[in-house]
């Protein structure tokens, strides 16, 4: 594919490919989520290798036209099966385990898998009659190689022999014989060798080659016979061998990426929905010995600037990698704490566009490629050397206007140049993350390591020392460019390095408020509260004093001297229970969140009167008696009230007269319901004797209802047997 060359992926894929038991696109149809889990559970399974199986698309339209397969094509189909029972024999555990159990190979298929032998011959058991034509066919090739061998013997045909080797020709045991041989030997000339000797067949050996002719012309019947007989079974389960088949692939693209994975020690990352790219020590395949590139992508806009050679373009090259290998589920070489956004598209625009038969310039064709990305959404772009074919001035304007309408889009950008300007103007946006690529000016040469939050220097003149230029060419280059340019590019990348200090800081203020802010909230909360509680405890002690006045008074106006001593009594203990009450503060226990001076901290451990903390990070051992617990601000659970209806008519009587035993029930249980409601301890229902069947129904009914505390037969005079008393 065309993007694979871009990314210098098409010999790592091809050897990914190699492990595929037939080709297939590396897009998995379905949920990217369930083949990871899959894929991380076949890691840990042994399992021998698929068989190599050819595209049955083809013969799958066949089997549903009712048409005839080849016992080779009949072959094809049982490789899928035998392999698909050979997995279900492993009694896998997990959700991949579900899966291939859920794969029930109907028994009329499973058996052909007995049919073939390993080289996809037909077994001469599946019919006594190929047992029989083989063996015949046995016993005429014997014939053949022993009248074959007996010539070769033959004193009269010694000297027209040019070997005495049997040659194949055409399918034919022939004998290869010098000019004259007619005189000895009667032979048909079959074919001529480079040297102008005959192949010939003696004529001795053509009624065995007409036994065997007939003998393989009915074993060809016989075996379209079962070809036709087993296409006939196929197309009863075309829909079952639809389905293995696409199971089939399906398995056949999750253990292609495990062997693979184990083979060349490589990890799989899982795209995450969020878009952030982060790389630790990614290593792109294509590159022999690696330096593995660590950078965060997290920003829409990753712009890399620096010296030419140094990196650049294997860093923008990385990415998309990473990010293509990741949305098929290809194994790579990183650290499995990396993170890749998950894109619905990966566009490479790195080569030239220049196309000389369409008339179309480099920046023309720049200017093509730009264009379509406004259609796109989802999309992962990587642009290398943006400025490419015009004025970089003129460039750096407009690529500015076009990188700020295309962040308002779901588009992520990763961008290489040599040119400052581009990136002095975008370096102030905040979805704009600066990457410079960094350069050994002792050495003179890139050390193909990466500096986010700054704009690289070009090293223009070291690289043309170092690769050969003269340097009496480069000082003289160095003077036309003059000490103004190069103050002028300094000052753009001090500028854009201040400005990113800069807003850094200002986003760390700007947090710290936030801690301040959350901290004075908290402090708010707290003093509202023990205000709250102060006015609940001066409430009580007023209401206890109002009590124990209340109690003197009464002593005041008793006549007898018991009561005035059992009132004062009584008001002396109100008055010992107006004290204020002060809870103890429950003891420090591990994993409470606590306060150790100014700083917010959680208790690991407590030995003694000590407690190990952890606070920002660090662990410290500090007095308990120094720690305070905070409190969890904890929202009280809504109260859920139901409300019911109270019955529109009441009524301590039912009548069930005439009901069919169903209705009756329903009845019943309305009329309980509404008793109940009503505050009823007694009812009455009336139900008739009849057949005795409802009045069997309503009592096993009342039996098993939890309000019904007993019920009997009512007395004569209010229905006898044909009513029953209900107590609730």
């Amino acid at each position: 594919m065309e993007i694979e060359a871009k990314l210098d992926l098409t010999q790592f894929l091809q050897e990914f490919r190699s492990f595929l038991a037939r080709p297939k696109p590396l897009a998995m149809e379905g949920d990217t989520n369930l083949h990871f889990t899959f894929i991380q559970e076949l890691m840990e399974v042994s399992f021998k290798e698929p068989p190599q199986v050819a595209d049955l698309t083809r013969q799958l339209k066949h089997i549903q036209k009712q048409g005839t397969l080849s016992l080779e094509e009949i072959y094809e189909f049982v490789k899928v099966l035998g392999y698909l029972r050979y997995l279900g024999s492993l009694r896998l555990q997990g959700r991949l385990g579900e899966w291939i159990a859920s794969i029930d190979i109907p028994a009329e298929l499973e058996e052909l898998v007995g049919y073939f032998d390993e080289e996809g011959r037909l077994r001469s058991e599946v019919d006594e009659r190929l047992v029989s034509l083989e063996r015949a066919l046995e016993r005429v090739k014997g014939e053949m190689g022993e009248r074959l061998r007996a010539l070769l013997g033959s004193s009269k045909l010694q000297s027209y022999l040019v070997d005495r080797q049997i040659h194949y020709i055409n399918g034919e045991e022939a004998l290869l014989v010098r000019g004259g041989f007619n005189h000895v030997l009667k032979a048909t000339v079959v074919g001529r060798s480079s040297g102008g000797f005959f192949y010939v067949v003696p004529e001795a050996l053509r009624k065995l080659k007409e036994q065997e002719a007939k003998l393989l012309s009915q074993l060809e019947e016989i075996h379209y016979e079962i070809a036709k007989a087993i296409s006939k079974r196929f197309h009863k389960w075309y829909r079952f061998l639809e389905f293995a088949n696409r199971s089939f692939d399906r398995f056949d693209h999750y253990q292609a990426r495990v062997r693979f994975a184990k083979a060349r020690e490589l990890i799989f990352i899982k795209p995450k929905e969020d878009r952030r790219i982060h790389l630790i020590d990614f290593a792109h395949p294509a590159i022999a010995h690696p330096k593995p590139v660590t950078i965060d992508f997290t920003k829409k806009i990753l712009l890399i600037t620096g010296v030419n050679a140094g990196g650049k373009t294997m860093l923008l090259k990385s990415i998309l990698a990473a990010a293509y290998l990741a949305k098929y589920l290809i194994p790579m070489r990183c650290s499995p704490k990396s993170q890749i956004g998950r894109f619905k598209e990966i566009v490479p625009i790195i080569e030239d566009p220049q196309n000389v038969k369409n008339d179309i310039s480099t920046f023309a064709g720049r200017m093509l490629e730009f264009s379509r990305l406004f259609q796109k959404g989802g999309a992962l772009v990587g642009v290398d050397e943006i400025e490419l074919g015009t004025d970089s001035d003129e460039a750096a304007s407009l690529f500015k206007v076009i990188l700020e309408e295309l962040m308002k889009r779901d588009i992520k950008i990763a961008i290489t140049t040599h040119h400052k300007r581009l990136a002095a103007l975008m370096a102030s946006h905040d979805e704009v993350e600066l990457v410079a690529a960094m350069y050994d000016e002792e050495r003179g040469v890139p050390t193909y390591e990466f500096l986010q939050g700054i704009i690289g220097k070009s090293y223009a003149f070291e690289t043309a020392r170092r690769y050969g230029i003269p340097s009496s060419i480069v000082q003289r280059a160095i003077q036309e460019y003059g000490a103004d340019q190069a103050k002028l590019s300094e000052l753009i990348e001090r500028g854009s390095q201040l400005e990113r200090e800069l807003k850094e800081k200002r986003e760390a203020l700007e947090r710290e408020l936030q801690e301040v802010q959350k901290t004075r909230a908290l402090l708010d909360g707290e003093r509202h509260a023990f205000h709250e509680e102060l006015r609940r405890e001066k409430a009580r002690l007023h209401a206890i004093y109002a009590e124990a006045i209340e109690e003197a008074k009464q002593a005041a106006r008793a006549k007898e001297e018991r009561q005035i001593h059992r009132h004062l009594t009584k008001a002396a203990r109100k008055v010992k229970e107006a004290k204020l009450q002060s809870k103890e503060p429950e003891p420090i226990q591990v994993g409470d969140s606590v306060k150790y001076r100014k700083t917010r901290a959680k208790v690991l451990a407590i030995k003694g009167k000590e407690a190990t903390i952890e606070a920002e990070g660090l662990r410290l051992r500090v007095p308990v008696s120094e720690l305070k617990r905070v409190g969890e601000i904890k929202q009280k659970p809504k109260q859920t009230r139901v409300r019911v209806a109270a019955p529109q008519s009441l009524s301590v009587k039912l009548d069930l007269h005439g009901l069919r035993v169903d209705e009756a029930l329903e009845k019943t249980d309305r009329f309980l319901s509404d008793a109940l409601l009503a505050g009823f301890d007694e009812v009455l229902i009336f139900h008739g004797v009849g057949t005795g069947r409802l009045a069997r129904a309503v009592r096993e009914f009342l039996k098993a209802h939890p309000r019904v505390q007993s019920f009997h037969d009512a007395p004569p005079n209010m229905g006898g047997m044909g009513a029953t008393i209900v107590r609730l």
